[in-house]
């Protein structure tokens, strides 16, 4: 077989052939879109390939001997594997011999070029006709985006159904919608995906220049669904918390931030006081986002950040709220932002839990038990998360600033900062007004105690102010809006301080304890000043008691007679009335109708001694045995007196205490 070593040179030394042996790459990027004679650079191109080639095949059959099939099979595979006329290859691709005999009757030996130019032209705009255009545009520009394939299948069939023959090819329908959409690119995007998609991909955008402004000119607000779980203060159980950024629109960086885990528009306004203190100075303009693209996702029972009332906590700071127009994506230049810290922080972090279903980690797909195993399951709470975030914008501060080119954005920040604010000013940015109880540790808010020497001796309700971002103190306010102090929060000490404690634990410890002693000093002193006016307000009979100590005692000699004091009797004395006396212990008598009081062992007494004896006049007693010894000396004066007598009888003090009684009446009768 013969050898194709020598087709290329022969080629190449072809005078005749004048266009794709040179760079053809080259030649496309400078020939023009429509030629002269109204041919397109493309099918120009082509037809002086394939006019090159036809010259280069009979070149190579008239300088070759052999069998004419023989050598067309020869060049069509030294062609074909890039031996040779490799520019023409690049432009026209793989070739049979047929394809050479059908170009060569297609010149007829006239040797014009452009008979050559392909016949298909993409300029034609009808395609379709009729009945087929009108049902395949249905399909298409449909709210529900069904694709072209599904669109010419069902075009086809509702012709067919109706009647309608039709012989267009299913590459017509296509070529027919890739040309509409072309040519008609607002109408297939407003169809088809609506009037926002619209405005976001067709109409066209006004561009801002931020180096016009300066540091602090404009803050910029926006809400961001945290990607990782946080530990909820409230619940103690992971949550997706939201971040509530300004960042300033000059340097690009954050200026300040809110970590909420609960709906509250004040956090916003926390978020901006953060930012005004990290900047240094008031904004002109604070720039939020509104409409349900800020608010349905976090504030869902505000219907609109206007009505929020935050225009008049910013006016009261000399701000100027500003709130974007809803769905209005081009405007918000935060979200960059937010995609830079999603990427380079929240996905560095552990408990990452993805942006959507999608996006979600492998050890959080069903059956990935090698990645749950490897996973580590810490997750931070909010003050561990406010320290990773201000170590990742040490990271975010040495890049480069969008906007300032050869400076750091955090260089651009800093040298646009202010001289500082008073943080008092801004006390009504922090969050929500929350009503607590004083306790003897002060106010007990998220697991901890705040603590102030204003609160001490306080049992009341107060309002508390308070930020997530800085949970290590609190501002108290009385009901009425008056400021009472700004209580700290109260660490606990080590148990054994003085033994095992460090330095530090030793000074906690010495602290509290001066503390205690200080609070109680100035109870006393407190006390102390008080006791002067008790002696103001002493009464008249109180005076009297103080002068005669025995006033009682004269007042009884006077036969004064004074309400009887109320003794309780018990009920079992009061059913067991009738119930007889023990058989070994006589029962006591009552007293007697010339005024004597009958009593074993007894002797009588006078009217007087009786008396004096009366119900009214007789002790209180502390116990059943007492009064029971009361009786056994003065008898009984009442049937409710003898009534319980018979019960205390009855009872097992009685019975334990029976052998001292009877000794002590045995001597009483032996006395007498």
């Amino acid at each position: 077989m013969r050898t194709l070593a020598n087709i290329s040179p022969m080629i190449r030394m072809n005078n005749n052939i004048s266009i794709v042996c040179e760079d053809v790459k080259g030649k496309n990027e400078n020939l023009p879109a429509i030629t002269d004679d109204g041919m397109s650079a493309k099918s120009r191109q082509v037809a002086l390939a394939r006019m090159d080639m036809l010259r280069a095949w009979e070149e190579y059959r008239r300088t070759h001997e052999g069998n004419q099939t023989d050598l067309d099979q020869e060049f069509e595979k030294a062609y074909n594997t890039g031996i040779v006329l490799r520019n023409i290859r690049a432009v026209l691709g793989e070739t049979s011999v047929k394809t050479l005999y059908r170009w060569k009757k297609t010149l007829n030996c006239t040797g014009d070029w452009k008979l050559l130019a392909p016949q298909y032209n993409r300029q034609q705009s009808q395609r379709l006709f009729g009945a087929e255009e009108k049902i395949f545009l249905g399909c298409l520009l449909s709210a529900n985006k069904i694709s072209i394939g599904e669109a010419t299948r069902l075009t086809k069939f509702i012709l067919k159904s109706r009647g309608i023959p039709t012989t267009k090819a299913d590459m017509t329908f296509r070529r027919y919608a890739e040309d509409f959409m072309a040519k008609k690119y607002d109408v297939w995007i407003l169809m088809r995906e609506g009037q926002k998609a619209l405005k976001d991909k067709v109409e066209p955008y006004i561009k801002r220049d931020p180096s016009l402004l300066n540091v602090g000119d404009a803050l910029v607000a926006d809400g961001h669904r945290l990607n990782f779980q946080i530990i909820n203060p409230y619940t103690g159980k992971p949550c997706r918390a939201t971040l509530v950024a300004y960042i300033d629109w000059k340097s690009f960086d954050l200026a300040g931030y809110e970590i909420m885990v609960e709906e509250n528009t004040q956090c916003i306004a926390s978020a901006l006081r953060n930012s005004i203190i990290s900047l240094g100075k008031k904004p002109v303009v604070s720039y939020q986002d509104n409409g349900k693209a800020f608010r349905s996702r976090f504030f869902t029972g505000s219907p609109s950040l206007e009505e929020s009332g935050l225009t008049g906590l910013f006016g009261r700071l000399g701000v100027i709220p500003v709130y974007a127009t809803p769905y209005n994506a081009r405007a918000k230049v935060i979200e960059r932002w937010f995609k830079e810290f999603s990427n380079t922080f929240e996905r560095l972090l552990p408990s990452f839990i993805g942006s959507s279903i999608t996006d979600k980690p492998a050890y959080m797909m069903r059956n990935e038990k090698f990645h749950k195993a490897l996973h580590n399951e810490y997750i931070p709470t909010i003050e561990e998360t406010v320290q990773l975030i201000q170590m990742w914008l040490e990271f975010h501060h040495a890049q480069e600033c969008p906007h300032v080119k050869g400076k750091s954005i955090g260089e651009v920040f800093s040298e646009g900062k202010g001289p500082g604010v008073e943080i008092n000013e801004l006390d009504d940015l922090m969050m929500d007004v929350t009503i607590k109880n004083i306790r003897r540790n002060g106010i007990t808010f998220l697991n901890a105690d705040y603590y102030d020497d204003n609160l001490y001796g306080l049992r009341e309700q107060v309002m508390i102010r308070y930020s997530l971002f800085d949970l290590s103190h609190i501002k108290v306010y009385a009901l009425t809006g008056e400021f009472v102090c700004t209580a700290k929060r109260v660490m606990s000490v080590h148990p054994l301080a003085r033994v095992m404690g460090t330095p530090k634990d030793m000074a906690d410890l010495k602290h509290g304890l001066s503390m205690q002693r200080k609070a109680e000093k100035k109870t006393i002193q407190g006390a102390k000043e008080l006791i002067g006016l008790g002696e103001a307000a002493k009464l008249d009979w109180q005076k009297v008691v103080e002068i005669s100590p025995r006033i009682a005692d004269k007042l009884e000699k006077e036969n004064i007679s004074l309400p009887a004091i109320e003794e309780m009797i018990p009920e079992e004395c009061v059913g067991q009335h009738n119930a007889p006396l023990s058989d070994d212990i006589p029962p006591l008598s009552l007293r007697g109708g010339e005024g004597e009081l009958l009593n074993t062992g007894e002797q009588s007494r006078t009217q007087a001694d009786i008396t004096r004896l009366e119900p009214q006049s007789r002790p209180l007693f502390t116990d059943n045995t007492e009064r029971y010894q009361w009786h056994l000396t003065y008898g009984v004066f009442t049937e409710e007196d003898a009534a319980w007598c018979n019960w205390f009888q009855t009872t097992s003090d009685f019975k334990m205490l029976f052998t001292f009684f009877e000794k002590q009446q045995h001597k009483e009768e032996v006395k007498g």
